[in-house]
């Protein structure tokens, strides 16, 4: 019996791979939180990092509405980005539960 444990175990561990998209885990438990952690930091990393371009070209042109303009584009900067990653597609895998797929496929039905 411990023979058919150990075979049955080693070839488990090679199935087992990474996911491909940063922010969701391999048995989708958690993913929705991660991802939408990815996607805030995405928005709000591109809004500081293009506000403060704008600010600085703001200081050096002498304007006023560039930092406007780059928290604008930083915004859609980590949408798209969020976006690129497939981080804001809408997955339903999570909490599904098997009666919305449909009949059962085990042969076992109550039909007479």
């Amino acid at each position: 019996m411990s023979d058919r444990k150990r075979a049955g175990d080693s070839g488990s561990s090679a199935s087992k791979s990474t996911p491909s998209t940063p922010g969701v885990s391999a048995d989708n438990s958690d993913g929705g939180y991660n991802a939408g952690m990815a996607v805030f930091s995405y928005i709000i990393g591109g809004i500081i990092v293009w506000s403060l371009i704008g600010w600085g070209l703001d200081n050096l042109w002498g304007t006023r509405w560039i930092v406007l303009a780059g928290a604008l584009l930083g915004a859609l900067g980590g949408f798209y980005l969020s976006h690129m990653h497939g981080l804001t597609s809408s997955r339903n895998t999570a909490g599904k539960s098997d009666a919305d797929s449909g009949p059962s496929t085990d042969g076992n039905t109550n039909a007479k």
